[in-house]
């Protein structure tokens, strides 16, 4: 690891001046990334503006009845609080799935969304990777890729997105806000990672030396109504190889609103609006859901040994939107 400055923050101004002031600047959060690819030589910052005394660390109903989380929030807090637990349930089990509880104690949800791709090529600085060094190469479409994407990814990156809370924060319509020296903006979470393209070392929409101060989650009822499930290839903490983020609403039997994002398949969680499409309105039955995930999967484009994940996401989605059928309308017995 190469020498670094270091100095803490106490207002956000204050933060987003001196970001500005060195280009080759990194917002600490809780590290849990940033350090390690420091200490892999993958991010070289020259200061680290330590932004964890900035008053971004509350929970706050917001007047519409949503949520407001602050970007210094804590992993771990976000899970426990009671309004995510009851109002996006969803998001409380990604966060739970996302890592242990040291780590959750550490990391906050700013950082979260703001960490890079665990691809062995991106983590390696003695391999090519164009997400690391533009125009050097993508050796994953031809070397080891069982855990890369299957959907929006091209010849310049494979790479998988980590996040398991990015996921629930597609589903729930998520929106991001941030401060610049030019004041506030916000971002649809859908619009806030790009796709990857021939630039895959451009990651967010975020403008340059943005800070995130956090996101807010609008009033969903269907979103009480949701969860999160993750296939990993071992028990104990690991990324996942496919994931699912889904709320159901369901009266007589009817779809009348879905959500539904999906993980570990492409270089952004994965927000599903063809399935979606292909939901709302129709029957809450197996194979209903079957028929949207088969139209949400039809655009896979799968490498030679990732192609289980085609199926995996399938019988996924149609297992989580069973038991959330189920559980939305009691009444009505999920046709399979």
């Amino acid at each position: 690891m190469r020498e670094f400055g270091y100095q803490r923050v106490h207002d956000v101004p204050g933060a987003v001046a001196l970001c500005g002031e060195e280009p080759a600047a990194r917002y600490l959060g809780g590290g849990t990334n940033l350090v390690d690819l420091m200490k892999a030589g993958v991010e070289r910052p020259a200061l680290l503006i330590d932004i964890r005394e900035l008053p971004l660390d509350r929970i706050e109903a917001t007047a519409s009845g949503g949520l407001r989380i602050g970007a210094t929030v804590t992993n771990s807090d976000l899970a426990a609080h009671p309004r995510v637990r009851l109002g996006y349930p969803a998001l409380t089990q990604a966060v739970l799935a996302g890592a242990s509880g040291q780590l959750r104690n550490m990391a906050t949800v700013g950082g979260n969304l703001l960490q890079r791709t665990r691809c062995g090529y991106f983590t390696d600085t003695a391999l090519p990777c164009n997400k690391r060094s533009p125009g050097s190469g993508c050796p994953a479409v031809a070397g080891e890729h069982h855990n890369h994407a299957i959907l929006g990814a091209t010849e310049h990156c494979v790479a998988v997105h980590p996040s398991d809370m990015g996921v629930a924060l597609a589903a729930l319509d998520a929106v991001v806000s941030y401060e610049t020296a030019d004041g506030p903006g916000e971002l649809a979470f859908t619009d806030f990672y790009l796709p990857v393209g021939d630039t895959p070392h451009r990651e967010t929409a975020l403008p340059g030396g943005a800070l995130i101060t956090g996101i807010t989650l609008p009033p969903a009822p269907v979103a009480a109504n949701s969860r999160y499930r993750k296939v990993r290839e071992r028990a104990s903490y690991a990324f996942a190889i496919g994931s699912v983020a889904a709320a159901l609403e369901v009266r007589g039997g009817v779809v009348r609103d879905a959500r539904l994002a999906l993980g570990a398949v492409a270089s952004r969680p994965w927000r599903a609006r063809t399935a979606e499409r292909a939901l709302i309105g129709g029957p809450a039955s197996a194979e209903a859901f079957e028929a949207a995930a088969d139209a949400e999967l039809a655009a896979a484009e799968p490498l030679p040994h990732n192609r289980y994940k085609v199926a995996l996401m399938r019988n996924l989605v149609v297992a989580v939107l069973t038991e959330l059928a189920e559980q939305a309308d009691p009444a009505e017995e999920t046709v399979r």
